[in-house]
């Protein structure tokens, strides 16, 4: 892995992959690995990680969304989580589920980038329909589809992908 910096700053939402190339068991595994060994609050461990991997299974959950270039990778991990097996902080009764499996999801897109294959987190899915689809998501909160792939020669960065509000709206320092 190059330093972490770069690799923040290198990674970026890959909206076009090469549908000939596979991603390996060994790649796969990492990325899963890299979820697994995410931290939770209080480590409860309150999501779940599904892998789409057959043609079967990634044809019906693309009937779940409008990011249909999504079917050009081999592999989409879909990412829940369950507000009953979360931390709540006391003071005010916030769930931290949602908050673990996303840091689970940024882990496992930090680790697609690592491996040399791109991604994007597709937030925009009927999740209902998902939970129909594939009965075994039921009962979790579905917070991401991730793509893994190869990405397309000609897959670049959004135009919109360097834009930065200031750091003076985005960071107060006390």
């Amino acid at each position: 892995m190059t330093d972490f910096s770069q690799l923040a700053r290198d990674r970026f939402s890959a909206r076009k992959f090469d549908p000939a190339r596979e991603v390996t068991d060994e790649q796969i595994e990492r990325i899963i690995k890299a979820g697994l060994d995410a931290p939770t609050a209080v480590n409860n461990q309150p999501f779940r990680i599904w892998a789409f991997r057959s043609d079967a299974a990634r044809e019906k959950l693309l009937t779940a969304t409008k990011m249909k270039f999504i079917g050009d990778a081999p592999v989409i991990f879909a990412i829940g989580s369950k507000a009953e097996e979360a931390w709540v902080r006391p003071y005010d009764e916030k769930n931290f589920a949602d908050v673990d499996a996303s840091i689970v999801a940024t882990h496992m897109m930090l680790e697609i980038h690592d491996l040399g294959l791109g991604s994007t987190w597709i937030g925009h899915f009927d999740a209902a329909k998902v939970q129909e689809l594939f009965p075994q998501t039921a009962g979790y909160s579905l917070i991401a589809l991730l793509p893994a792939a190869y990405m397309a020669e000609d897959c670049t960065p959004s135009d919109r992908h360097q834009l930065s509000k200031p750091f003076s709206e985005l960071v107060e320092v006390l």
